[in-house]
Formats: C-alpha cells, structure tokens, sequence
C-alpha cells in the first residue's frame, strides 16, 4: 500500500451542478496546474498535455452519476499514476475530494510540494467555478 492523504474543499454549488460543469477533461487546465497548464489534445486512447515535468498522457473517468473524476496520469515512463478525485454532497453545497499517494521513490519533500500544489489546485478550481 501506498502512503495516501486526502484534499478537499467545499464550494457553495449543488455537487450534481458543479460536476456537471467541471467532469470534461478540457476543463482541467482551468485550474488543475499540478497537471498541466497546456491544453489538453486528444491523443486517441487518452489526452495528451504538457505536465509541469514533460509531455503527459491523461485517462480520465467517463462521466458518471456519482462524481467521480478519477484521472490516470502517465509521464512517459510506462508508469501511470492514479489520483481519485469525487465530486460529493456536503448540505446544500459540494465536496470535492482529491487523494494523492505517495509514489515509490517520492521524497518527503516532493511528496510536500505536491500537497501544496494540490491545495492551491482546489483553490483555483474553487475560484474558478465561484468567479
């Protein structure tokens, strides 16, 4: 098993409202910079990007009824990392959810910058979708 610690932030949108306007994989640079900052460009089997260390493959959930956003993230490597991300109720509003592992090898520090991207990731997707 992998170490694992889980983001999350709640945005004031019914959860089914907020994920239908944030499940396409297109919306992601939006405010997903941890993942990319490029557009995403179908590849065939996956959307391709520029990642913060390269060029990226992406898989990502279909659209579902249950929130999921789950996106599978390959660096070229032939690894593919897993990040669980869920859309879910919280009252009135939405909880959106992001798990990262820690990967083999990860150094305390890099798995640290990760949590912070991953912070101001769901800042930025928070702000995106209130703005």
């Amino acid at each position: 098993m992998l170490p694992a610690r889980t983001y999350s932030i709640s945005i004031d949108r019914n959860w089914q409202v907020l994920y239908e306007a944030i499940w396409q994989p297109e919306i992601f640079p939006k405010w997903a910079s941890g993942l990319t900052k490029s557009d995403l460009r179908w590849g065939g089997t996956g959307w391709l990007a520029d990642g913060p260390d390269g060029p990226i493959t992406i898989r990502v959930t279909p659209y579902n009824d249950y929130g999921v956003m789950d996106h599978f993230v390959g660096t070229g490597d032939g690894q593919e990392v897993h990040i669980p991300l869920r859309v879910i109720a919280n009252g009135e509003g939405a909880e959106v959810m992001l798990t990262l592992f820690r990967q083999p090898g990860m150094t305390d520090e890099d798995f640290a910058r990760d949590a912070k991207w991953i912070t101001r990731d769901l800042r930025a997707l928070k702000n995106y979708v209130m703005g």
